[in-house]
């Protein structure tokens, strides 16, 4: 089972390609599992350009699966327990949400697909199954 990053996401519905987007189109191609967290889904509908484009996004997101945290407390304070790790050895993430979605992934077993460099920083602290 694969969990498809904001950034691949979102060159994928602009139309992009890279090799997140051949990823993508190889995953959906052999029917692979794949879905999205719930901070995924905000962030994709939060940027939307219009209503029109809201409404479609929405309309596709909502089909697809949403990965959520095992225990959400544990969950939380491991995402966290990242990011400290990370300031520990003096690297930074610019989002805390990729802590999250790299700790969803690490407790749910799945494979991260993503064009984000910041997963590649987290990675130094824990362990990331890239697909």
């Amino acid at each position: 089972m694969v969990l498809v990053d904001t950034s691949v996401l979102i060159d994928f519905f602009k139309g992009k390609k890279n090799t997140g987007t051949e990823k993508l189109k190889t995953v959906i191609v052999q029917n692979v599992p794949f879905g999205i967290t719930f901070h995924i889904y905000q962030e994709i509908l939060q940027g939307a350009k219009t209503e029109k484009e809201f409404k479609s996004l929405k309309k596709y997101l909502e089909t697809q699966t949403f990965y959520e945290p095992k225990v959400p407390r544990i969950t939380y304070e491991n995402a966290a327990k990242i990011y400290f790790d990370l300031r520990k050895r003096g690297l930074t993430v610019r989002s805390t949400i990729d802590c999250l979605i790299a700790q969803i992934a690490i407790e749910n077993n799945l494979y991260l697909l993503e064009s984000d460099k910041d997963f590649n920083t987290i990675a130094k602290v824990v362990e990331l199954k890239f697909f």
